[in-house]
C-alpha cells in the first residue's frame, strides 16, 4: 500500500494542504485501483460518494448527448481530482470519466474528505479555487465555441494536446483521440474533422499516420488558433 505522504501527485491538487496526520488518515481509508484503457472510472448519473485522485494516466470527462454522441468536456491528467463538485453539491455525477490509457487512481471516501473540510481551512479554500478554475475554463471554452471557426478550434485543440500531454518518441501526440472524439471536442461532425485534418496535412501543418497525429508546424497552427 503506497503512503499518501510519499505520493508526489498530491502536491498538484487541493490535497497539498493536508498535514501529516491527515495524510496518514487518508492512506488508511483510501482504495487504489488500476483502470484499463477504455474502462470507466464512473458513469454519468452515478453517485460517487467520494473523490478520485489520479495517480497515473489520463481520462476523458464526457457527456452523452441526446443523439448518442460522446461530447468530451475535459481531459484529466495525473495530480487532478475527480468528483469534487458532485460530492460538495451532493448530486450524482453529470459526466462520465473514461480512461484514455491505463490508469492508477485512488478513491477517498466522502466522510473522510468532509472531515478535512471541517478541520482544514486551507484545504476547503483549495477545493473552492479548483472548482472556480473549472468554471472559468468552461466559460472560456463556451466563448471559444461561439466565436472561433471549427478550423481555429481544431488548431487550438491540437496545440493543447501537445502542450498538456506531450509527444511520443516518434513525435506523434501522446494522447491519441479517435477522429470522433476530436470532433466532439471541437464541436463539429466527424466528417468535417476528418476533412480539416486532411487539409492541415496537405498544407504541411500536421502528419497523419493511421490514428496518430504529429504536429509539424507549431507556429502556423498557433497563428491559426489565434
Amino acid at each position: 500500500m503506497s503512503k499518501c505522504e510519499q505520493c508526489i501527485v498530491r502536491e498538484f491538487s487541493s490535497l497539498k494542504a493536508l498535514n501529516k496526520e491527515e495524510l496518514l488518515k487518508m492512506a488508511n481509508c483510501k482504495t487504489s485501483y488500476t483502470i484499463k484503457k477504455g474502462e470507466p472510472i464512473f458513469e454519468e448519473g452515478e453517485s460517487v460518494n467520494g473523490i478520485y485522485c489520479v495517480k497515473d494516466g489520463v481520462c476523458k470527462l464526457s457527456k452523452l448527448s441526446a443523439n448518442g454522441k460522446d461530447q468530451i468536456v475535459k481531459l484529466v491528467k495525473p495530480g487532478e481530482l475527480l468528483g469534487q463538485r458532485s460530492m460538495i453539491s451532493d448530486e450524482p455525477t453529470n459526466l462520465s470519466a473514461v480512461a484514455l490509457e491505463d490508469m492508477e487512481v485512488c478513491f477517498i471516501p466522502k466522510s473522510e474528505i468532509l472531515g478535512f473540510f471541517n478541520n482544514n481551512n486551507q484545504f476547503s479554500m483549495n477545493v473552492m479555487k479548483t472548482i472556480c478554475g473549472d468554471l472559468k475554463e468552461s466559460d472560456d471554452h463556451m466563448v471559444s465555441m461561439a466565436q472561433k471557426t471549427v478550423k481555429e478550434r481544431l488548431a487550438e485543440t491540437l496545440l493543447y494536446l501537445e502542450d498538456t500531454f506531450g509527444k511520443n518518441e516518434d513525435g506523434s501526440l501522446h494522447i491519441q483521440l479517435s477522429r470522433e472524439e476530436l470532433a466532439g471536442m471541437i464541436g463539429t461532425a466527424t466528417e468535417s474533422c476528418i476533412r480539416l485534418l486532411s487539409e492541415f496535412a496537405k498544407n504541411g501543418l500536421v502528419n497523419l499516420n493511421g490514428k496518430k497525429i504529429s504536429i509539424l508546424d507549431k507556429n502556423k497552427l498557433k497563428r491559426m488558433a489565434e
